[in-house]
């Protein structure tokens, strides 16, 4: 795969991590500090889930994703 198109797919993995550490640091947190901590975390993990599938289909679409199609309800 190219690199440019392994670094999005990076930036997907990373971003369902923020959203996945996000959902967990609220269930177990203390005070509303974590939880403005954590709501800013998954606010933009979900923004980078959202730019990072925007910018996968871009590449499909101009035939330089060099991968398979990604379903995306995976990450979400």
């Amino acid at each position: 795969m190219k690199p440019e198109n392994q670094n999005i797919l990076k930036v997907l993995e990373l971003a369902k991590e923020m959203v996945n550490t996000a959902e967990l640091g609220d269930i177990y947190r203390k005070d509303a500090g974590c939880g403005i901590l954590f709501g800013v975390l998954r606010d933009y993990g979900y923004k980078l889930l959202s730019l990072a599938e925007e910018e996968i289909e871009k590449h499909f679409l101009k035939g330089s994703w060099d991968g398979e199609k990604i379903d995306f309800k995976d990450y979400h």
